[in-house]
């Protein structure tokens, strides 16, 4: 058996040094998300404006989000056992589909509730609904850029999706202004509804978007960055390799993702060298570090190269 490793320990120190900076700023994140969206609700029941109503479901379903978040951070950490080969990554997957259906229901009630104010528009006390939606505008601009600084947002798709959620809320807070204005100005109250549309569009958006991608990873589909031809393509094309088939990749959660493949190689061929090739090609070509090739040499052997996290074991079988 032959072994190949890197420095585990300053891997693993990195890596739990952007755990826990994503975890504080999804924790601040939240305590602003969650405080503001009271205050919207609250806001939006004392004024009857619906699209500070419309704006605060739209930050339930962001806390709702952050919450889950924080959580799937927090599971992700505890170690795989015999039960949970993978340990607990799936966990996100699961909760953002149920976050992401939850996001549709919050939107159907709020279009709902537009149509029959589109009829006969109820008048809205414009001026604390503008300044209530202003507070919301900067608490969620706060919020993004909490994450942004203290948080992986480019290399953690979990946190980027979050960050963009307060981005889209930051939105949504903005037209709540904007529909403020017109009713206060020129007594559009048709302007309530309007916006209560549009964030609602925004939020099915969103939902689609999640529910549709965690679909994708529950039914181990492949990785929307994933080229199978390319890959394919570049294996096949190591010295000695006569095929490439059997292959499969998949996504365990955001950021995870998982390759196998059978290579069959011409007799004589080395395995060790096919594989001491094609492992790091997959890491450092397609950033797929979670690799499992199945070498065959005609007549001869099958040998087989696990690696999970760059540690890598060699094996054969005569």
């Amino acid at each position: 058996m032959h072994n190949h490793g890197h420095d585990d320990h300053g891997h693993g120190h990195t890596h739990g040094m952007r755990r826990e900076g994503n975890k504080k700023s999804l924790t601040i994140a939240l305590v602003i998300t969650f405080g503001i969206m009271i205050a919207e609700a609250v806001g939006g029941w004392l004024t009857n404006s619906l699209a500070l109503l419309s704006d605060s479901g739209h930050m339930l379903s962001d806390a709702g989000s952050l919450a889950l978040s924080l959580l799937a951070v927090w599971f992700a950490a505890k170690p795989p056992s015999v039960h949970k080969s993978y340990g607990y990554h799936r966990f996100e997957i699961l909760a953002a589909l149920f976050n992401g259906l939850a996001l549709f229901a919050i939107a159907i009630v709020i279009i709902w509730e537009a149509y029959s104010r589109f009829m006969e528009p109820p008048a809205v006390d414009s001026g604390p609904m503008m300044v209530i939606a202003f507070i919301g505008l900067v608490a969620n601009l706060v919020s993004a850029w909490v994450l942004l600084r203290q948080g992986d947002v480019k290399g953690n798709i979990n946190l980027r999706s979050a960050y963009l959620h307060m981005i889209s809320d930051a939105l949504g807070a903005l037209g709540a202004i904007l529909a403020g204005f017109f009713m206060y100005q020129f007594g559009w109250y048709i302007a309530d509804p309007i916006i209560s549309v549009v964030v609602s569009l925004m939020i099915l958006k969103g939902a689609w978007s999640v529910v549709r991608q965690s679909v994708h990873i529950l039914m181990e589909g492949t990785p929307g960055k994933a080229n199978v031809a390319e890959i394919t393509a570049v294996l096949a094309a190591i010295a000695g390799v006569v095929n490439v088939h059997d292959i499969h990749i998949w996504t365990v959660t955001s950021g995870y993702e998982v390759f196998s493949c059978h290579i069959l190689v011409r007799k004589g061929v080395s395995s060790s060298e096919i594989l001491s090739r094609a492992v790091p090609l997959m890491e450092k070509r397609f950033g797929i570090r979670h690799t499992t090739i199945q070498v065959m040499e005609k007549d001869a052997e099958v040998s087989g190269w696990s690696c999970r996290g760059g540690m890598c074991t060699f094996s054969v079988v005569q």
